[in-house]
């Protein structure tokens, strides 16, 4: 009795009896769930990149494009805040993780901090004068001037594929401006008040634009530095950028920009106060959703594809500012839009070759032999 008692419990476990043999029992198939497949499907963290990039862009454009629009370090202010609440609720909802703020980490990353406020401001300054497509194309200029500050402070190479692009960025910029100027020309005439209040218009976007090209590299080379010290990942950066500038924004806002009921009624009329308020706030969730989907886009594609996706982004961004806010669109402004298009896949395919090989290169596309002078304050420089 005990021992049939024995074979009917080994019975149960090892599965069903055929005779004298034993059938283990099928396994149970569970279908993937369908939200992991749409999860790793590259289409969708693709077009979320896309979407977010180009939608930020105009809801800032929407913003400074008001007439009498002159708080910028209160937008920029706002969108900061917007962003560290954003991820803060993420982080305590499990969503996202990030390393909770420390004293000595924020003091060491204060200094790129203060290079981000002077980027981002510069870059809401050329935008409010300049158009979408225009202020896209000269943004190119800005990866020059990266490229050769890695080859003077960390030791990069140039290649002569990449040469090329840089000498179609510089063309298409050339041509945007020129077509930017012959357009107010062409509206008001050689010799009006107009045409010289749109030109002087042009002229301040171009300069502001220029310091922005400046400032973003600096903060491009300077966080690079302060990564390799912090160990930052992605929304760590994000994190003590927003919650370090937020302050320096706020400074900045209350004794630097106009705040009398006349000048914050000019800012915020009140047929359009709660469109761009609203505006606002988006913008800065979109800067949390653009960290996102650049990180879900490299982890289901690759780091080559997202690189590729961020050269072709820049022509649907360039077209919705002659969408969404009636950029003139000639023959010389598509050319410029085109040529821009192109030289930043030309980049972008140069880059990947880069990547694939050993670093090699000859003058002016690798660093210059350095004295002892040079090569000790580029030592300190990489410490």
């Amino acid at each position: 009795m005990a021992d049939e008692k024995k074979r009917d419990d080994y019975t149960l476990e090892m599965g069903e009896r055929n005779g004298n043999t034993f059938e283990p029992p099928k396994p149970i198939v569970r279908p993937a769930a369908p939200t992991t497949a749409v999860a790793n499907n590259p289409i969708l963290p693709i077009l979320s990149y896309c979407g977010s990039s180009i939608l930020m862009t105009v809801m800032n454009k929407f913003v400074l494009s008001g007439m009498d629009f002159n708080l910028n370090f209160f937008l920029l202010c706002v969108q900061g805040v917007v962003c560290v609440v954003a991820i803060q609720t993420c982080k305590s909802s499990g969503v996202i993780t990030y390393r909770d703020f420390n004293t000595d980490e924020a003091r060491k990353w204060f200094p790129v901090s203060l290079l981000l406020v002077g980027m981002i401001y510069t870059g809401t300054k050329a935008l409010q004068f300049l158009s979408i497509p225009v202020y896209t194309i000269f943004k190119n200029l800005t990866i020059i001037i990266i490229a050769y500050g890695e080859v003077l402070w960390f030791g990069g190479s140039v290649t002569g594929m990449t040469l090329v692009s840089f000498g179609l960025m510089v063309i298409s910029s050339v041509i945007a401006a020129w077509a930017d100027i012959q357009h107010a020309l062409q509206s008001y005439g050689h010799s009006s008040t107009e045409a010289s209040t749109k030109i002087s218009t042009l002229n301040a976007g171009y300069m502001w634009m220029l310091v922005n090209c400046f400032c973003t590299a600096g903060y491009v080379l300077g966080m690079r530095k302060r990564i390799k010290l912090t160990n930052f990942k992605d929304f760590d950066t994000m994190f003590y950028n927003n919650l370090l500038t937020i302050p320096v924004l706020l400074v900045c806002s209350l004794f630097l920009e106009n705040w009398s009921s006349e000048n914050v009624s000019k800012n915020f009329p009140i047929d359009q106060r709660n469109n761009i308020i609203f505006a606002m706030i988006i913008s800065g969730l979109t800067s949390v959703f653009i960290s996102y989907t650049s990180a879900w886009c490299v982890r289901v594609t690759s780091s080559t594809t997202y690189s590729m996706v961020g050269a072709l982004n820049k022509l649907p961004i360039a077209v919705s500012g002659l969408v969404f806010f009636d950029a003139p669109v000639t023959i010389p402004s598509v050319s410029a839009i085109t040529i821009g298009f192109v030289s930043g896949l030309v980049y972008a395919v140069a880059k990947v070759k880069q990547a694939s090989k050993p670093k090699t290169g000859i003058l002016p596309t690798s660093a210059p032999a350095l004295s002892a002078s040079s090569q000790s304050t580029r030592d300190s420089l990489r410490s």
